[in-house]
């Protein structure tokens, strides 16, 4: 049998980190790798020293071949694959006042515009949804496709009518971007 060969486009440091992140954990546990990222002391017992460190080393290995060279040089400093990942998670994923409030604020002031393809425009608050969760901000899934509602062009006024007024008893994100799709 023939090992599938997955690769992932190195993180920049200006790239979708939550992305990023995302298909790296995807890559470790096709390796086999990912409980590296949580540290030496959380490998199974009954590995011995050197598949630990084989482990270890692999998985630190392919973190950091995944990376930019202004990322890799944030972390050259850490030691396993556990560290990296963390001080990458602190440098990029903040959830400092701040941020939370820069991103709650893309997300309220999001519109779209009609000459812009939908796709691309509902891929675009997707990230902004997704950068939100990576910083522990939750939103329920009707508000969610509320804010999507208003931030349609106006061309879209009947389809925001029919979406809100011809429910049943509940509205989701999936359901309006689904009938977007369609």
């Amino acid at each position: 049998m023939r090992s599938a060969k997955f690769d992932i486009e190195k993180f920049s440091g200006k790239s979708d980190f939550g992305l990023w992140r995302v298909k790296m954990k995807a890559l470790l546990v096709q390796q086999g790798l990912q409980d590296a990222l949580k540290g030496e002391k959380d490998l199974p017992k009954t590995l011995s020293e050197k598949e630990k460190n084989d482990i270890l080393e692999k998985a630190q290995s392919a973190i950091i071949l995944s990376l930019g060279d202004k990322a890799l040089r944030e972390v050259s400093k850490e030691t396993s694959a556990a560290a990296i990942w963390l001080k990458l998670e602190k440098l990029y994923m903040t959830k400092s006042l701040a941020n939370r409030l820069y991103l709650k604020q893309r997300l309220y002031s999001f519109r779209m515009a009609e000459e812009k393809s939908i796709e691309d425009q509902m891929d675009e608050f997707n990230k902004i949804i997704d950068d939100l969760e990576n910083v522990d901000v939750k939103m329920e899934e009707e508000d969610q496709a509320i804010i999507l509602l208003s931030a349609l062009p106006k061309s879209y006024e009947h389809f925001v009518d029919a979406m809100l007024y011809g429910r049943g008893q509940s509205l989701t994100l999936e359901e309006v971007q689904a009938a977007l799709n369609s």
